[in-house]
């Protein structure tokens, strides 16, 4: 027979499972039918599908967040691969997306929402970057000193992640959206 005790973290991992599956199903869902054209190298501006993955660090902290938001970038791939070097596949999938669940570090504090989202943005930004410039530069140049690979490389892929971050960014200014996501993180719980 369980305690109530063993019945809530029960009931706390089944809804956090839930929860985090949801999110990852609609974020893949979006990732997919409601987006711009790809990039040729990959890439693409979706509708808020970063935003939904940073929900979860933000919902349940950085352990499930993380855990998360790598299924989803593995899912990601599997969805809509691209690959050109194993390395390449680790940095832009599970780590870049991964890092979206980031935002569970700050899940805890004052406007953490929109701090773990530009953070999670940050370093999904950091790993492509990382990934163009390992494997990519042979577009532009060589590693060995030219700036223009790293140039190339940070600005193909803000070109897919700027502008997606900057509609999250003016809509979590929204009051009705800041009163939505409180909402939305007292029923996760």
């Amino acid at each position: 027979m369980q305690t109530k005790a063993e019945s809530t973290v029960k009931h706390n991992f089944t809804k956090q499972l839930v929860f985090s599956a949801a999110a990852i199903a609609l974020a893949t869902i979006i990732s997919v039918v409601i987006k711009l054209p790809s990039l040729p190298n990959g890439g693409s501006v979706t509708l808020f599908s970063m935003l939904i993955m940073c929900l979860i660090g933000y919902w349940y902290g950085p352990k499930t967040g993380l855990i998360a938001c790598v299924a989803y970038g593995i899912l990601q791939f599997i969805v809509g691969p691209y690959f050109v070097h194993p390395a390449q596949v680790l940095l832009d999938y599970p780590l870049a997306f991964g890092a979206l669940g980031l935002s569970g570090f700050f899940w805890k504090q004052k406007n953490g929402l929109l701090k773990g989202y530009i953070v999670g943005v940050l370093g999904r930004l950091l790993c492509h970057e990382i990934s163009g410039l390992i494997f990519y530069t042979s577009y532009v140049g060589t590693m060995d000193g030219n700036i223009a690979a790293i140039i190339a490389s940070l600005l193909y892929n803000l070109s897919y992640i700027l502008p997606e971050a900057i509609l999250t960014v003016i809509l979590l200014a929204l009051p009705p959206i800041k009163n939505l996501m409180a909402s939305l993180k007292k029923m996760a719980q």
